[in-house]
């Protein structure tokens, strides 16, 4: 298994543990958490059940007939004396409470509910069913253990997590498992034989983030471009439509979340809340902000402040790579050549969206940036910023790192295909920058600029306007 050392471990110390054990297992649907689920437990699991996808166009006044009759389909399996499809979720739990005493021999039982939010159809109950089995009785059995995963991160949250009745407290673990690295997308692609270079990983990145599944779709053989064109652009490409089935498998509401990430997808530095429902024609109510917070939990969307902005300024930002990437070049496009990518890959519109990117993919690596300034054990925020100057052309900083120690990092981000070289002009913009900085920070601190950029920096009689110069090789480091 690539990665997920720290989950392993974690887990594996839950097993044997001497108490009951409920763990929450959440985190962006394709993430990995059933793999992840399946491989520490292997041969280790007394009851397996998943949730029915929502993406089946069931009658609603079917739905909870359906799940119920999975899960009694799944105690079958399992090998549990059933005689009959339970008829509520009450039921469907006291039926799974006596398989398990009856095959009860005193080691440890591990049971894993996968999508459990699927499973909680409206008006079905299963939040209370499921809070009198754990309550009235799985908490009371030492050598139990109960795993949950789902993919609506919002669902498990407020529903289990952050549970403000019966369920209160009574998740005894939660691991949110979040995409690959760019290490662990090498490590990946090593082990898949996709051979390509930490160039082309690192725009493989911007595409498809570092989600398993998205990257297990790469060929061995084809060069990135090519895979691009195999995995989107043909007729019968594996992620041509991932897009809708993304969204509506993890919002019961996937149109409106859908119309929030498009709008949000037009501005790299985000909107504020107050803009958002303005371009979208909304008002700015609880629908909305409860919107907003799922797909924050869920990872599509980040809220932050930006550097000396007050907190009503805060902007939310679309940051999923494979939503950015869908909605620039495949969403409402009517037809493109099945060799898209292949044809365009230097094309001066994609040459621009990968500068914007990157900027994406060093803002999901500040760890390993910290790592290469060496400041690892210091404090940090970070944040984008911009300001208008009087003269109203204004300045945009790509990245600051605002460290506990005075300094504060200006990064300059910039994807290239060979060294960076700073021009006069360049120079004097890096300058102005510093310079409205340096208005804004407090007194006792003081400035390093520092570029991130693929391969390095071209010294000339400018190069020395950089303190640090950090290169794509430093974003590959190990956590």
């Amino acid at each position: 298994m690539i990665g997920r050392e720290k989950e392993i471990k974690e887990l594996n110390r839950l097993y044997t543990s001497n108490r009951a054990e409920l763990v929450a297992v959440y985190g962006r649907i394709r993430v990995g958490k059933t793999y992840l689920i399946d491989n520490v437990f292997k041969g280790k699991i007394t009851f397996m059940h998943a949730g029915l996808s929502p993406l089946e166009k069931r009658k609603s006044t079917t739905l909870l007939k359906d799940q119920l009759h999975h899960f009694y389909e799944s105690l079958l399996l399992y090998g549990a004396e059933v005689e009959s499809c339970p008829e509520n979720w009450l039921d469907a739990f006291f039926l799974l409470e006596k398989f398990l005493m009856s095959c009860d021999s005193g080691e440890r039982q591990v049971v894993f509910f996968d999508e459990l939010p699927w499973m909680d159809t409206p008006k079905s109950g299963f939040i209370t069913a499921f809070e009198g089995f754990w309550n009235n009785w799985a908490c009371h059995r030492s050598n139990l253990m109960v795993i949950v995963c789902g993919s609506a991160t919002s669902w498990i949250t407020n529903n289990l997590i952050n549970n403000h009745g019966g369920l209160y407290g009574r998740v005894t673990k939660e691991i949110k498992l979040s995409p690959f690295t760019l290490a662990e997308c090498e490590e990946f692609f090593k082990s898949q034989n996709v051979l390509l270079s930490r160039y082309d990983i690192v725009q493989s990145y911007m595409i498809v983030g570092g989600i398993p599944f998205y990257l297990s779709c790469f060929t061995p053989g084809l060069s990135l471009s090519q895979n691009i064109d195999e995995i989107f652009f043909n007729r019968t490409a594996p992620l041509r439509n991932e897009f809708d089935r993304l969204f509506s498998s993890v919002f019961t509401n996937p149109d409106a979340m859908k119309s929030i990430v498009k709008v949000l997808s037009t501005k790299n530095i985000g909107f504020t809340r107050e803009e958002l429902a303005e371009k979208l024609k909304i008002a700015p109510g609880g629908t909305f902000t409860k919107n907003l917070n799922a797909l924050i939990e869920s990872d599509f969307v980040t809220k932050y402040i930006p550097y000396a902005a007050k907190k009503k300024d805060a902007l939310y930002k679309l940051v999923d790579p494979f939503c950015l990437f869908y909605i620039k070049f495949i969403d409402n496009k009517n037809a493109f050549s099945e060799h898209f990518w292949t044809e365009r890959t230097v094309s001066q519109p994609i040459a621009v969206w990968r500068g914007f990117a990157f900027e994406n993919v060093c803002f999901n690596h500040i760890s390993q940036i910290k790592a290469a300034l060496g400041i690892t054990g210091v404090r940090t925020e970070q944040y984008a910023w911009s300001k208008k100057t009087d003269d109203d052309e204004g300045t945009q900083i790509d990245l600051l790192i605002v460290r506990s120690d005075n300094v504060v990092n200006m990064c300059e981000l910039k994807f290239y295909g060979n060294d960076f070289s700073v021009s006069k002009n360049y120079d004097k913009r890096l300058r102005t920058r510093q310079s409205i900085l340096a208005d804004e920070i407090p007194k006792k601190t003081v400035i390093h600029s520092t570029l991130i950029t693929t391969f390095g920096l071209t010294y000339n009689e400018y190069s020395s306007d950089f303190v640090n110069v950090i290169t794509m090789d430093d974003l590959f480091r190990f956590e």
